[in-house]
């Protein structure tokens, strides 16, 4: 996709991408700070967890301002956009689409025109009764359709959809407002929102998406991960609870306020994947739950071999365990190029028949006839994994043994990871022999769900494991999918008539007008990519890729075919 900016975002291959993260949410309270400077780096530091858009809203007492866009925090914001912003507050977003498609309507945080002021609202996780919730709404306006706010603007997304039930209710403050809507929400949600005066931050009964509570100096912050507070100088308080609203404003300070009993089901791909190395989660370093995994997965599976190898960077942790447990020497055998990313030029058909060598190519002179293991931290639809042992033994490996901290993945995510579907992950029909003849590795060992568990230190039952075991914590609706309430095409829209028959007039996605209280900035040339947005379908949403997805958009067709089973047989001889 092309930004008007002339940047391109890090789709090479839109049709076949891996799984992508949840989002990133950040918000601060502290007057005589630079509020829109700290949520750029607390965004930054939470990179990782979306790469579609970007958006900060801050607040003087008297008006909010929001700024947002598509792309990295760092192509969205610079010194000009981030100098009109003062305030005392601000809350901050980065993207990735789990209910709504990729495009500028979507962005967040949203704006909303209610009763008690203006609301500004920045979500992570995915509500899974979104359907449940949108009926509802229509019973509220007669049956109509809710064209107000972002929604009539062409937002759909379940973001939205919560700022515009605040908008329809009629209690005497947004504290009760909000307390009233959050036991109604189901699935996984993490909000930092605010009005003109107050900073509020709430975390879903099951606490499935980490969100925790910094101070500073001069206030308080609030994100997805500890390493944010880092970034910005905050000292870690505690995590916010599951089932926790806080409320920060000059009367009354930090409050706490409780609308449901918690029923912790964190999600361990956190642990596994998600998270940066760097956070701590409910007391446990992730660095350390990662090379732990690897220890375990050395104990469970050996194997004689000369070098324990990472695939970058994701399995350089748990490679890094499994050679210490197992005291074969770790070595780098790839070597990635860390400057082809989420901005990378459009390759030509010459260059793309390269493949994943535009992100890794290998050391000969380390794999050259070794006996390598390969750790990364999971498999999906194998294309990638199927490359790599590919183009190891092209650099002369005399084996290639795949090991794997964590169990399959076999199950999709309905709480904030956009995984492959179910018919497209590799672990769903085949067993372990099976993918490793599909790879072409010489063996192929994944770590137990009970080593995996272990390495956390964290209660079973206080995680939730469904990507692996198809036990969902939170029941899950008929009605549910990433364009729930999109048009068909994927374009921007008010809320499917699929879902509730109604039948509206599709407005073209547009820069939200909301109350004169609220300034909405915009980059020149946005126009452009919205009309580019309305009359092409979407076909992803773009942003942070989870396991494998940025070398998968770069692998070659072959690399898409199980191996040869009489090549693999030839080469394991």
């Amino acid at each position: 996709m092309v930004r008007p900016d002339g940047k391109l975002t890090h789709d090479l291959d839109p049709i076949d991408h891996g799984p992508k993260d949840e989002c990133g949410v950040f918000g601060v309270w502290a007057p005589g700070e630079d509020v829109a400077k700290l949520t750029y780096y607390g965004l930054y530091a939470l990179q990782h967890r979306g790469q579609e858009s970007a958006g900060i809203a801050t607040s003087d007492g008297n008006r909010i301002s929001v700024y947002k866009d598509m792309g990295l925090v760092s192509q969205v914001f610079d010194e000009s956009t981030l100098a009109p912003m003062k305030g005392h507050m601000a809350v901050g977003h980065c993207r990735y689409s789990t209910t709504g498609a990729s495009h500028w309507a979507n962005a967040q945080p949203t704006l909303g025109d209610i009763p008690y002021g203006t609301l500004a609202l920045a979500h992570n996780g995915n509500i899974t009764n979104s359907a449940e919730l949108y009926d509802r709404l229509l019973e509220r306006n007669g049956g109509d359709a809710p064209l107000r706010g972002e929604l009539a603007q062409g937002n759909t997304t379940d973001t939205a959809l919560v700022t515009a039930l605040l908008d329809n209710s009629d209690f005497g403050s947004l504290e009760d407002a909000v307390l009233d809507l959050l036991p109604s929400l189901q699935g996984a949600f993490c909000l930092t929102f605010m009005d003109e005066h107050t900073l509020y931050a709430a975390r879903d009964p099951q606490g499935v998406r980490p969100l925790v509570l910094g101070r500073l100096e001069r206030g308080w912050v609030v994100a997805s991960e500890t390493a944010a507070l880092d970034i910005v100088g905050a000292s870690f308080v505690r995590e916010i609870e599951p089932g926790e609203m806080i409320i920060i404003d000059r009367e009354g300070g930090l409050r706490s306020r409780r609308f449901a009993e918690a029923k912790p089901a964190g999600c361990v791909f956190e642990y596994v994947y998600l998270a940066r190395p760097d956070t701590t989660i409910n007391g446990r370093s992730v660095y350390e739950s990662r090379v732990e995994m690897g220890r375990q997965l050395a104990r469970e599976h050996q194997v004689e071999a000369d070098l324990v190898m990472p695939t970058p960077e994701s399995g350089v942790p748990a490679a890094i365990g499994y050679a210490e447990e197992s005291g074969i020497p770790f070595g780098n055998g790839l070597v990635k190029n860390a400057y082809v990313g989420r901005t990378f030029i459009q390759p030509s058909q010459t260059i793309r028949q390269l493949g994943i060598r535009l992100k890794l190519n290998p050391l000969k002179s380390v794999v050259e006839g070794k006996r390598l293991i390969v750790i990364d931290d999971s498999i999906v639809r194998g294309n990638t994994q199927r490359a790599l042992v590919r183009m190891l033994r092209e650099a002369g490996a005399a084996e290639v043994h795949v090991r794997i901290s964590s169990p399959p993945v076999k199950w999709p995510c309905f709480y904030g990871i956009d995984f492959a579907s179910r018919s497209e992950l590799i672990a769903n029909g085949l067993a372990a022999e099976e993918i490793c003849n599909s790879l072409g590795a010489d063996s192929l060992g994944y770590i137990s769900e009970e080593g995996m568990i272990a390495s956390t230190k964290q209660e079973r039952k206080n995680l939730c494991t469904a990507c692996f075991t198809g036990n969902y914590p939170i029941p899950i609706p008929e009605r549910i999918g990433k364009n729930l309430f999109d048009t068909k095409d994927g374009s921007a829209g008010p809320l499917s008539s699929s879902i509730a028959e109604v039948t509206v007039e599709r407005p073209v996605a547009h820069k939200p007008e909301h109350a004169h209280a609220v300034s909405v900035e915009t980059r020149p040339g946005t126009e452009e990519l919205e009309n580019k947005l309305a009359t092409e379908p979407n076909t992803t949403g773009s942003c942070e890729p989870g396991p494998d997805s940025d070398l998968e958009n770069l692998v070659l067709p072959e690399d898409k075919e199980p191996a040869d089973q009489a090549t693999t047989e030839k080469d394991n001889s």
